[in-house]
């Protein structure tokens, strides 16, 4: 399971008072993102929000059509601590 960041405008600025947001794929319970984000980052988490979206199909500028798998957004709250990943991203997108 490779964890995959949400790196927007909206995100950032959550993420600089303490609330990261992260794409999971929908089979996973809220039990089971804690488990995975607490040993990969080796964080705490005081609590976990999710939002389901469905699959969406989409047409493209040439009229062919294009599938958007389901997906589920994942916001989480730490108890204490910073994420480094979002902090390296900030100062990346500041550098440019």
């Amino acid at each position: 399971m490779n964890l995959k960041p949400i790196f927007t405008e909206k995100s950032m600025n959550q993420a600089k008072s303490g609330r990261y947001s992260f794409w999971f794929l929908p089979k996973f319970s809220k039990n089971q993102i804690k488990v995975i984000l607490e040993k990969t980052l080796d964080i705490k988490i005081d609590s976990i929000k999710t939002q389901n979206y469905k699959k969406m199909m989409a047409k493209t500028m040439r009229g062919t059509v294009k599938t958007i798998p389901a997906k589920k957004k994942v916001l989480i709250t730490l108890k204490s601590g910073k994420i480094e990943l979002f902090a390296d991203e900030v100062k990346s997108s500041k550098s440019k």
